[in-house]
């Protein structure tokens, strides 16, 4: 197989699980769903006292310094960029949803935390030579599948970096998630659902000759039976519809299998760094 021809397949395979992760949930009995799926995820992250992120920064003090100026791409909440903003000079939150923007200023206000700037923009449009070399460290976190142009997005990432970069992608979903896929869609799971994203990255980068330092990090999520249901609900509607009934279908599952308040998620992330060149 030719360079050009593996770039292909690749290709084609990041365009396609893109195209699956990016579909939009198709919930149709409350209009106001998406809005609350953020909440939780607000709540969540504030009652699990931002553990992905403080797990995230202790894997990284290899290379976190006090005095870095770091650029964050796709903040939401703050579920990194809070503990990351504590270890470092300044953060730089690129964030263009306004509602999660929203989330991580309260979040910033609770913590009276003054080194964080957000602004509310995509990632895309900001220019390359207005950000050239500007940041110490440049990071993304649970951004992946937005990215239409994988290697354009670092190479991007590179360029506003002058000295490492950081790429963390939660992989695998919990065994609920799964089971319920199949209780509801009566299809078999086959990782529709899953997060998975970093070997792409780490495909890209050997290609292009960096030395990648890869870690896993453990965490936990604690969600209440409702917000665990929206939370299935939200995945399972990015391909089938969800209305009441389906909603229904799924607490029912949910509350049948727990039978407790609360769940518990195990989870696992992919932290890879690599120094700029």
């Amino acid at each position: 197989m030719t360079n050009n021809e593996s770039n292909l397949h690749w290709k084609n395979s990041w365009n396609a699980m893109r195209k699956e992760r990016m579909r939009p949930s198709k919930v149709t009995f409350d209009s106001e769903f998406n809005e609350r799926v953020m909440h939780d995820q607000f709540q969540v992250l504030k009652s699990s006292n931002y553990e992905y992120g403080r797990k995230a920064v202790k894997v990284l003090k290899v290379i976190l310094k006090e005095n870095h100026e770091t650029l964050e791409i796709g903040p939401g909440p703050g579920t990194l960029t809070i503990p990351l903003a504590k270890n470092v000079k300044k953060v730089i939150a690129v964030e263009c949803s306004e509602l999660a923007a929203s989330y991580l200023a309260k979040n910033m206000k609770e913590h009276q935390l003054t080194n964080i700037e957000v602004v509310n923009k995509r990632w895309e449009e900001l220019s390359d030579s207005e950000l050239k070399d500007r940041f110490d460290l440049v990071v993304c976190s649970h951004f992946l599948w937005q990215v239409k142009d994988l290697e354009e997005h670092l190479r991007r990432m590179e360029n506003a970096s002058r000295k490492h970069c950081v790429v963390i992608q939660p992989a695998g979903r919990d065994s609920l998630v799964r089971e319920a896929w199949t209780e509801v869609t009566r299809q078999d799971y086959r990782g529709q659902l899953e997060p998975d994203a970093d070997f792409f990255v780490y495909l890209v980068l050997r290609k292009w000759g960096r030395l990648v330092n890869v870690k896993t990090m453990e965490y936990s999520i604690e969600r209440n039976l409702d917000q665990e249901a929206r939370h299935i609900a939200f995945l399972v509607g990015k391909h089938i519809e969800v209305n009441a009934n389906r909603m229904k279908a799924i607490e029912n599952y949910i509350h049948e299998k727990k039978g407790t308040e609360q769940h518990k998620e195990q989870c696992c992330a992919v932290v890879m760094w690599w120094t700029k060149e």
